[in-house]
């Protein structure tokens, strides 16, 4: 299995509970208004720390893909690859919150 495909299945499990919580949320159109700002400034900053500090740990050895299993684009040292583990973090964990908060809660 290739990572691009490894990512890929992470990627749409994310986001098949993303939908599913925001189906099951009665307020989904003030909480995908109220979010969308946040989550574009931590999709950034979340992005920029993996560009630099994976470029660091290949670049010093600690880990190494074998061209077979990669998709062969990169920004600098990092496949492209290795950005959608965040991405897909980026979105389950609010839909997580989402099925996990206390129905009377108002945030």
């Amino acid at each position: 299995m290739t990572y691009l495909l490894l990512s890929l299945v992470f990627l749409a499990v994310a986001a098949a509970v993303l939908v599913v919580a925001l189906a099951l949320a009665p307020d989904r159109a003030r909480i995908v208004r109220r979010w969308w700002a946040p989550l574009l400034i931590a999709a950034v900053v979340v992005l920029a720390l993996t560009a630099v500090f994976d470029n660091l740990m290949i670049g010093a050895g600690l880990m190494t893909y074998t061209d077979a299993n990669i998709s062969g684009a990169r920004l600098g040292l990092v496949p492209l690859e290795d950005f959608t583990y965040p991405l897909a973090a980026l979105v389950l964990l609010p839909a997580l919150w989402l099925l996990t908060r206390r129905r009377g809660s108002t945030s």
